[in-house]
């Protein structure tokens, strides 16, 4: 039997890491098992379905490198396979018509509310039509079994046993001639010969109704595998307020998408006590068996953890490539400056994220107008005057300019005035890059420049000069 995963999102928001840790979970089954993982944009949900979400979502998955084999499918484009399905049904009693009104419908559920039942249809029109003219407006149900249950074995949490009972008589096709999501998904697994649906446990509810319309049709039962959720560090929903955001926020939050998967993966899968895992590994050991029960925390930090362990560790061209992206991204000019594969040596082990590190890479390319605040009301003092004119007359001599040169500049300078090299380094430091943060002051000279460094030396002199502290 050849293995067939698929994801599914609704295209009525962008993709979340619950939905791309899902995506992700299906994906490695399917990789691991040499099997085909298809993708399918299911937007039955005509009112909220949007274009700007299904391209979100295919942007989401490309950036995060989870290729399909087959798609993207649109299930509003199949819409005369469903109901060619469903009109096969009323003719074989398997649906049938319900012209129940909305009106009806509400003042049932009310009634069973106030009696403390479970709201569900009562079956009025099962078997009766009185009441109702044929060209009435109605709605297709799905004629559920009224005996027995629904058992199937969940590839995560074991046995899951529904009463039929408990299940009413679902639409499948509403009243305008649309038809509904549960149905829909059904046709589609079947034909797509899907053999494995992973996916969240809010679904949980949603098998055993599609394991009866598959049964009523004759078809194939896949395997159900149900994801727990992933909540956030209070154990409540996840949210904004947690970190969660859209996938394609974390790309332009400067997370590499090798992190973001690494990290995803680990969320609820484990394998020994092992945290870093390539994309090989994962596709190698993965299985659902590992898969645990209880929820997931989301936790930021974590993920920050992650990110930084991969911008330290892949290849620095890769790595070059991306922090390309960032730098466009803010508006960093980088016609004059240094090669960016320096910055990613000298900031690799400092920057968690390749944001963090465009912004910091700022100075290497564009001057600064202002300094700042607080780093100049510590460092750019009168005191400071001396060892900058020093520094800048030495700068300037150097016909050698290299990295020795440089710190052997700034280490002469604290010998000739008998001062601790901090007294030195630090105000070149907010002199040549306007913060009190950077790599090593020499090494940030040297790709600073010489003309660049020296002119703000002398722009660093005359604040002083002008605004004595």
């Amino acid at each position: 039997m050849k293995i067939k995963t698929r994801f599914a999102p609704s295209p009525t928001g962008f993709l979340h890491i619950g939905g791309a840790r899902t995506a992700f979970y299906s994906w490695l089954f399917a990789r691991h098992h040499g099997g085909e993982f298809i993708l399918r944009i299911e937007d039955t949900d005509l009112e909220r379905s949007t274009p700007q979400a299904i391209n979100a979502i295919i942007d989401s998955m490309k950036w995060l490198k989870i290729d399909w084999d087959h798609g993207p499918y649109f299930q509003t484009k199949h819409f005369a396979r469903y109901n060619y399905i469903i009109n096969h049904m009323l003719k074989n009693g398997s649906a049938y018509k319900c012209y129940c009104s909305e009106k009806r419908l509400e003042e049932l559920r009310q009634n069973q509310m106030i009696n403390g039942k479970k709201p569900r249809y009562d079956g009025r029109c099962r078997n009766s039509y009185e009441n109702h003219l044929s060209n009435d407006p109605y709605v297709v149900r799905f004629r559920n079994p009224q005996e027995g249950s629904v058992i199937f074995n969940d590839l995560i949490r074991g046995t899951i046993q529904y009463s039929n009972t408990e299940l009413d008589d679902l639409i499948i096709r509403r009243t305008e001639g649309t038809p509904t999501y549960n149905f829909c998904v059904v046709v589609d697994d079947l034909d797509m010969k899907i053999t494995h649906v992973i996916r969240g446990e809010d679904h949980i509810n949603n098998t055993p109704r599609q394991i009866n319309i598959l049964k009523a049709l004759g078809a194939p039962i896949p395997k159900y595998a149900h994801v727990s959720m992933i909540m956030g560090y209070d154990g409540k929903n996840l949210s904004k307020r947690h970190g969660a955001v859209g996938v394609m926020q974390y790309r332009d939050d400067g997370f590499l998408p090798e992190a973001l998967l690494n990290y995803l993966v680990r969320l609820g899968w484990s394998y020994g006590n092992q945290e870093i895992f390539s994309l090989d590994e994962m596709k190698k050991l993965f299985n659902l068996e590992a898969i645990s029960k209880s929820a997931s925390s989301f936790d930021s930090k974590k993920l920050l953890w992650y990110n930084h362990v991969y911008i330290k560790n892949l290849p620095i061209d890769y790595i070059t490539k991306n922090l390309f992206w960032h730098m466009k991204h803010q508006g960093i000019d980088m016609s004059i400056g240094p090669p960016l594969t320096d910055l990613v040596k000298l900031f690799r082990e400092r920057c968690k994220t390749l944001k963090e590190m465009a912004s910091n890479c700022y100075y290497f390319y564009q001057d600064f107008r202002e300094f700042e605040t607080k780093a100049a009301k510590t460092y750019l003092l009168p005191e400071a005057t001396k060892p900058l004119q020093i520094v800048r007359e030495k700068l300037s001599s150097l016909n050698n300019w290299t990295k020795e040169s440089v710190h052997d500049v700034i280490k002469q300078t604290a010998d000739e005035l008998q001062v601790k090299i901090e007294k030195v380094s630090m105000p070149l430091r907010v002199a040549v890059t306007g913060t009190s943060q950077s790599p090593t002051i020499d090494m940030t000279i040297l790709a600073i420049g010489k003309l660049r460094s020296l002119k703000r030396i002398n722009m660093a002199l005359n604040f002083i000069a002008k605004y004595p502290i």
